[in-house]
């Protein structure tokens, strides 16, 4: 029997790497249920765009997430100006395509300063928030890689493996606190994080306000792992029961093993140039970059 859905309205809700993308459309999903919202991004600029064209009272605030203080006060700040966080959307993230034999070491870790790191930090700052109350939710956005090992982004299925990993760990941790956990594992989504790659055979991309629509119906429902399009947990189930060598055939005539692997690379190159300007807390961008925004990664 399908879960009964809660009212969403006057919730206050942060999101990290807000002013694109998968994190844009949620605000913009989530204000069009009455939420007041946060959304905190590297780049003020386009996160004070976003917020002027949502409305609804939404408010930007610059955030690093590689910079335990920088969260601390986007979700300080977010709670003086909004109210007591009741949600907290852990969606940024970059995704740099390379084979791990390549990757340098700045890669590795700038992948492991946002997509983990910053993952951690916001959780653990919003637990300090949510356990006195005894409510709140903190929604971590994964990926389908989190469920596979797809080749040309290892450091980065590594990372997505991590949050479904921590997110059941902690969920569990504090499964008598009131406080609600989630991860949305999309497959690839239609946002500058996927310029330059081949489609996967058989499987569809899907649009930032698809994500959206899932987040807002986990916190509606309370659903804690969530699939990006619905249909993709049949075939993780599915995949789990085939023996190793099926699986990895099934994996080959679906492309999996070139969709990262065979890219355009000019095409790709803006946004490769981007997430390599994502400064790690204390260090500077490279002379002549842009700082990159922090954005979602499916």
């Amino acid at each position: 029997m399908a879960k009964e859905r809660r009212s969403l309205g006057g919730k206050v809700v942060a999101i990290t790497g807000g002013a694109r993308g998968i994190g844009r459309a949620t605000a913009e999903a989530l204000v069009a249920k009455g939420c007041r919202v946060a959304i905190g991004d590297l780049q003020l600029g386009p996160a004070e765009e976003a917020a002027a064209e949502l409305g609804g009272g939404t408010v930007a605030l610059p955030l690093d997430v590689t910079d335990r203080s920088s969260f601390t006060r986007f979700i300080d700040e977010a709670e003086r100006q909004l109210g007591p966080l009741d949600v907290l959307v852990n969606n940024a993230g970059i995704m740099p395509v390379t084979p791990i034999a390549e990757e340098g070491d700045e890669s590795i870790r700038r992948q492991l300063d946002i997509n983990v790191y910053g993952l951690i930090a916001g959780t653990q700052l919003a637990i300090e928030r949510m356990r006195p109350r005894r409510s709140g939710h903190i929604v971590n956005i994964a990926s389908s890689a989190g469920k596979a090992g797809v080749p040309g982004i290892a450091t980065y299925s590594g990372t997505k493996h991590f949050v479904v990993g921590f997110t059941e760990a902690v969920r569990a941790e504090h499964r008598d606190d009131g406080i609600e956990f989630s991860y949305v594992m999309p497959v690839t989504v239609n946002t500058q994080l996927i310029e330059g790659l081949q489609d996967q055979r058989g499987v569809k991309r899907v649009e930032p306000a698809d994500v959206a629509r899932e987040i807002v119906g986990a916190l509606e429902t309370g659903k804690v792992d969530v699939y990006v399009p619905r249909q993709l947990r049949a075939s993780v189930v599915l995949g789990t029961l085939l023996p190793r060598g099926a699986r990895e055939a099934l994996g080959r005539f679906m492309g999996i093993d070139k969709i990262m692997t065979e890219v355009d690379k000019d095409a790709r190159r803006a946004y490769e140039e981007r997430a390599a300007a994502s400064k790690p807390a204390g260090e500077e961008p490279a002379a002549g970059t842009e700082p990159a925004p922090q954005r979602d990664a499916a």
